[in-house]
């Protein structure tokens, strides 16, 4: 019997971390009517690489391990609760993929080095932000739904943009905390407001400017793909 008990408890704080996904991806579901998925999450030797963990899809390359879809495809994001719960039920550890685009956020992506200098930019500026989204490599700002027309006439404009700043729009997707990814933890560090309504969102075009020109001066040039 000690032995057993002793077994539980040790259990015990995995049981948590799945359960707080569960209640992130309802969360999003339900309250934001945000769509999401699970993510292919870690291949459960916890084998570590170059790249950090590896990806439990079947591809020993994986560029993002953990942080995709594979199966169920990005098409199969719902808001619907009882998918929701049937997919974490049976795939506690998931990560929770956001499909972005349409009328859900976009985010737009950078460095995590050139993310912290964009956000002081934008506090300096007295700009009102969203949620934002940090791994130990990128970081990632939640903006209002965008096209791609207007994304593309924005950028049109700019003399520069550097390839480690990447964009989240209608077909992409975004993994959210607190999801595990081969990089590590995936955490807010900017963290939504609580209320039931859906997170407040600024528009692209408000935050662009200051993460081109932090993306631009970033040590890390990020050209490789990396969340």
């Amino acid at each position: 019997m000690r032995e057993i008990l002793g077994r539980r408890r040790r259990h015990r704080p995995r049981r948590k971390a799945s359960s707080a996904r569960l209640d992130a991806a309802l969360t999003c579901a339900t309250a934001w009517k945000w769509p999401v998925l699970p993510g292919a999450g870690l291949a459960t030797t916890g084998v570590r690489g170059e790249r950090g963990r590896d990806c439990a899809c079947p591809d020993p390359e994986c560029a993002v391990p953990g942080a995709h879809p594979f199966d169920p495809g990005l098409l199969a994001a719902t808001t619907d609760a009882r998918m929701v719960r049937w997919w974490w039920t049976n795939r506690p550890t998931a990560p929770v993929v956001l499909a972005t685009g349409g009328r859900a956020p976009c985010a737009l992506s950078l460095p995590a080095v050139a993310g912290a200098r964009a956000l002081a930019a934008l506090d300096g500026m007295g700009l009102r932000l969203g949620p934002v989204v940090a791994t130990p490599t990128r970081w990632s700002l939640l903006v209002a739904p965008y096209t791609l027309e207007r994304l593309g006439e924005l950028l049109h404009a700019k003399d520069w943009v550097p390839s480690s700043l990447r964009f989240h729009g209608e077909g992409g997707y975004l993994v959210l905390p607190p999801s595990e990814i081969g990089t590590g933890q995936v955490r807010w560090e900017r963290a939504p407001e609580a209320g039931e309504a859906a997170p407040w969102l600024p528009d692209v075009e408000s935050v662009l400017d200051a993460l081109v020109e932090a993306s631009n001066s970033a040590p890390d040039g990020g050209s490789r793909l990396a969340y």
